[in-house]
């Protein structure tokens, strides 16, 4: 009886553990937590509870979906449950499961699966009504989601309206599910962002994901690299399908989104087996994070005879990788200073193979996270790859802890330079003072001739440091004075690498505007903001004169964005830099194609609604932009013009109340003739 008792509070200890993690995972997009780890506790409950069936209770983790939806959005029920899959961890999981559907079906013939990868996103459902995207939402509890429908529009692979097909109709109302998510590379580059301009970053591409399409601002998601495949329907017996990759190809017909490249049909259990290690050996090449392969009875016929218990479906199954993780330790915490002069803590790490590749250091990103994990230099840690790629200490072993571990505290002089170091009351960021600090000129040089840069092939990272320790380059500017015989006495500088950097920096010369202005390494200004300016300016010129009332009136340009512009042109280093640049070494800057500045469409912001009958939403927002103009998700009184189609919804009153010009499709096209 004793014994009894005390599984039961080992029972109610492990539900309450899940229940957090889970509030955490689905509701803060917080974990604590891997995937991994979870998926242990999670693993043991289950077993436990299969053991002691007495002890089994209706509302524990193992018999629900997700969590229940956060009270700040809208609630919107689920026609059909979203469930969950059940997870198999070894080939031995997926034989069992292969031969569970065999005893249920009564017949030992051989199952025909879809294989496909298990996107590490956010689950949520799609309705269109008529071929329109009315409602989006998250999974939530299953039953109950969020909705997000607002959001989930800013996704531009998305359609908010199917392509009709004659051959291949889609039914009235069509609730499709998929996974949003972030891909690998964009993901590493906003967190690199953010870190610059010391705001928090995510701990993993799934994190980032969910937190941005569960932000109560769309214009929030919409500057947040999202993307989305489709995978299931509610309801496919409304489609003219008989197996599940039937319905797939529907899916892609009707322009939306699916993994096709990815999907592989597989005549048995034996051949799922091989996906999955032919996959989980190149999961690093995918571009985006996966945790497994997903396995489906292909057969819908058979999907709707399987059917489902309380959780999952009995008829598909998720097969995950093993993790690619590993234990070493913190030999020493190290600062790095970015060209904003901003402090990032790096753990250095004894060499620890993962997934194949011998991984020795990892970001911590700043003081907050050092202390958040608590991480210190002798420290044990668990350290694994986000999406395979991206080094990062998932947590600190803190049992193998030295006894002489002191923790982390950030310099209070800059450890290049000596400078002092400060930390502005809203950021989490630590900066050198230092405009001249050797640091940030290195990584501001290497910003300027970086890829997305002016990219200037041959200027590499030992290249710019050999070139500011000798003192022979203190600005971009000053790239342009180097020549045959300084770059010939350098070490490991042939007379060909040397001619061959000569022959970039010259071409570099010549380049376009958007570029020029992303080189700048402005701070808050990437890639996209660098495109607005130029469409907007189109002269550096201009831009130099341009005040922060000027700039805050354009979309995408807030009040952080048009000070950091401003004070950047205002500064009497960064003015003689652009004297220089555009002066005496001759840049010659492109404009972002487009007619001049003459052009009825030049400048213009328009906003579409309702659906075209003679192009796409996307060939209208290419035509505008193409002839000068400006596109917005909303009607403010910065819109020019309000392009309607067909039931144009509230945007139409929106614009009658602000007094803004009104154009039907027919009207809009005769804008590009004059």
């Amino acid at each position: 009886m004793n014994d009894l008792k005390e599984m039961k509070k080992k029972l109610e200890a492990l539900r309450a553990e899940l229940d957090r993690h889970n509030r955490l995972y689905y509701q803060k997009d917080d974990p604590e937590i891997s995937d991994s780890e979870y998926d242990l506790l999670f693993q043991e409950l289950k077993e436990l509870e299969e053991t002691y069936p007495e002890l089994a209770t209706p509302d524990s983790p193992t018999r629900r979906v997700g969590a229940e939806p956060e009270a700040k959005f809208a609630a919107v029920e689920h026609s059909v449950p979203m469930l969950s899959l059940d997870n198999a961890f070894s080939a031995g999981d997926v034989l069992d499961f292969d031969a569970r559907i065999k005893r249920f079906l009564g017949s030992n013939e051989p199952i025909e699966y879809l294989a496909e990868p298990k996107i590490d996103g956010l689950a949520v459902e799609l309705v269109y009504e008529n071929g329109r995207l009315v409602q989006a939402s998250t999974r939530g509890n299953g039953f109950i989601g969020e909705e997000i429908t607002a959001n989930v529009k800013t996704i531009l692979t998305v359609p908010l309206t199917l392509l009709a097909r004659k051959d291949n109709p889609f039914p009235e109302r069509l609730e499709v599910r998929g996974e949003v998510y972030m891909p690998l590379e964009d993901f590493g580059r906003m967190n690199r962002e953010r870190a610059e301009k010391g705001q928090p970053v995510f701990a993993n591409p799934r994190n980032a994901a969910a937190g941005s399409l569960r932000q109560l601002d769309p214009r929030v998601t919409a500057l947040r690299p999202l993307n989305m495949f489709c995978y299931a329907v509610a309801r496919p017996e409304r489609l003219e399908a008989e197996t599940q990759l039937d319905m797939m190809g529907l899916l892609r017909h009707w322009h939306l989104r699916t993994n096709h490249p990815e999907l592989t049909l597989c005549r048995s259990v034996d051949e799922v087996l091989a996906y999955h290690r032919d996959l989980e050996s190149r999961r690093e090449e995918l571009g985006y994070e996966v945790d497994g392969v997903v396995i489906k009875v292909n057969s819908l016929e058979l999907q709707a005879r399987l059917g489902a218990t309380t959780r999952s479906p009995r008829w598909s199954l998720a097969y995950k990788f093993t993790p690619a993780g590993g234990e070493t330790v913190v030999e020493a915490i190290d600062v790095q200073v970015g060209r904003t002069g901003a402090l990032t803590p790096v753990a250095i790490m004894r060499p620890v193979q993962i997934g194949g590749v011998t991984v020795t250091r990892a970001t911590l990103h700043n003081e907050d996270e050092v202390l958040r994990k608590d991480v210190r230099a002798g420290d044990t840690v668990v350290v694994q790859r986000a999406g395979d790629v991206i080094p990062e200490v998932v947590r600190v072993i803190t049992e193998k802890r030295p006894e002489n571990a002191s923790p982390f505290v950030m310099p209070v002089n800059c450890p290049v330079c000596g400078s002092s170091v400060v930390r502005l009351p809203d950021e989490s960021a630590h900066r050198c003072t230092n405009a001249s600090c050797p640091a940030q000129i290195k990584e501001h040089l290497f910003h300027f001739g970086s890829k997305n840069g002016l990219d200037i092939d041959g200027l590499g990272r030992k290249l710019v440091d050999m070139l500011v320790d000798r003192r022979l380059v203190s600005s971009p500017a000053d790239l342009y004075s180097l020549t045959l015989e300084t770059l010939s006495e350098l070490p490991r500088m042939a007379d060909k690498s040397a001619q061959n950097l000569l022959e970039a920096l010259n071409k570099s010369r010549t380049t376009t505007l958007e570029r020029f202005i992303y080189a700048l390494g402005i701070r808050h200004v990437g890639q996209r903001l660098a495109r607005v300016l130029a469409e907007n300016y189109r002269d550096i010129g201009a831009l130099r004169q341009a005040s922060v009332p000027d700039l805050e009136v354009m979309d995408e340009i807030g009040p952080t964005v048009a000070r950091s512009v401003t004070a950047f042109m205002e500064n009497p280093g960064n003015q003689a830099l652009l004297d220089r640049l555009t002066g005496e070494i001759g840049f010659s800057l492109t404009p972002p194609s487009g007619p001049a500045g003459d052009s009825v469409l030049s400048g213009k912001t328009f906003v579409l609604t309702g659906a075209l009958s003679a192009m796409t939403r996307d060939e209208a927002k290419a035509r505008i932009t193409g002839a000068g103009g400006k596109v917005s998700s909303s009607v403010s009184r910065k819109t020019d013009y309000l392009v309607t189609g067909a039931d144009p919804g509230s945007k139409a009153a929106k614009a009658a109340e602000l007094g803004v010009a009104v154009l039907n499709e027919e009207e809009f096209l005769k804008l590009f003739n004059g």
